[in-house]
């Protein structure tokens, strides 16, 4: 009975240990998966493309609303003053 015991004993000790191990090995790979996923969320590598297409999209509309509202703006005064002068000028009788 003594040697089934020291048996079950020796048996158990190695799948504890077994366990043991494997808990580890697991605990260090999810830490590594954590640490590179911190690693690549916290990166600016690759944030320049995505900012520089930003800011030429941003000036790009800023453009177009800057020469609408010019063109808004001096459609009535400056483009009929120059319509009309274009007109006196070649609008002769001779």
């Amino acid at each position: 009975m003594r040697k089934l015991k020291n048996f079950i004993s020796t048996k158990v000790d190695r799948v504890k240990s077994f366990v043991r191990k494997k808990y580890i090995q697991a605990a260090v790979a999810l830490r590594s998966a954590t640490l590179g996923a911190k690693a690549a969320l916290t990166s600016n590598s690759g944030e320049s493309y995505v900012d520089t297409a930003l800011k030429i999209l941003i000036c790009v509309v800023l453009g177009a609303l800057l020469l609408a509202t010019l063109y808004t703006i001096f459609k009535d005064n400056v483009l009929k003053t120059l319509n009309d002068r274009i007109t006196e000028l070649f609008n002769y009788g001779g």
